[in-house]
């Protein structure tokens, strides 16, 4: 199987290599489905007045969602977040990451691996991802990889609750790499059309699980041939 892992570049005599980037994003990539959506749907699962709170909200969500599916989706986390406050929410994020590393494969098995090759190697590896921070970084820690360097979406505490501060999707991770620093970085490993960004600047630009229709859009987009990786 294709590990998607290269051989980091030999030092010339004298020279003190610098650590290969390797880019991993996580939903769909290290984690199976959206980590942030099973906890938005585990707080209305648990919760049946903020149930009915979104029926009430409904014919409104429905005459925006032509328009706008991301405001929607937005509109749908500030009221499974209303009332909680900074330090509720990072107990939230932390019981629900210990609950879902306990479930029956939600994790891909060969992306963690392919991480953890990449750190016995040597390589600097950096989870950049549109998860929201203190949920990734709690599964992360749960999967035994705390030390891992991560860059995500972040929430602010307001008097209504835990909202949107900055939604680390597309270019925005280019951007957040610029600020943390890294401005290169030898692979991307990335499963759909918001990681363009991030893949475009990579060395080596890896689509994970991608269907042949992906792959061709995200080539078309990169204007270079792509790596493609079954993780299971």
């Amino acid at each position: 199987m294709d590990t998607g892992v290269l051989p980091p570049p030999q030092p010339a005599d004298g020279d003190v290599a610098a650590p290969a980037v390797a880019l991993f994003d996580f939903d769909g990539v290290l984690v199976h489905g959206d980590a942030f959506a099973l906890f938005v749907r585990e707080r209305y699962a648990r919760s049946l007045p903020r149930k009915a709170l979104a029926l009430l909200c409904m014919p409104w969500l429905l005459l925006v969602l032509p328009f706008s599916r991301r405001r929607v989706l937005r509109a749908l986390v500030h009221l499974a977040l209303l009332g909680v406050g900074e330090a509720r929410y990072r107990a939230l994020a932390q019981a629900f990451a210990a609950s879902l590393v306990r479930r029956p494969r939600q994790f891909c098995r060969d992306g963690l691996q392919a991480l953890r090759r990449h750190q016995a190697a040597g390589d600097r590896v950096i989870v950049v991802t549109g998860c929201e921070d203190a949920l990734v970084r709690g599964i992360l820690a749960e999967l035994g990889l705390g030390e891992v360097e991560v860059l995500a979406s972040r929430l602010r505490p307001t008097w209504l609750g835990m909202r949107q501060q900055w939604h680390n999707v597309g270019r925005r991770k280019v951007e957040s790499l610029a600020r943390h620093g890294v401005a290169a970085w030898g692979l991307t490993y990335g499963d759909s059309l918001y990681d363009v960004a991030m893949l475009k600047q990579a060395a080596e630009p890896v689509l994970v699980n991608a269907t042949p229709k992906l792959c061709k859009r995200v080539e078309k987009a990169l204007g270079r041939s792509v790596r493609r990786v079954e993780w299971y």
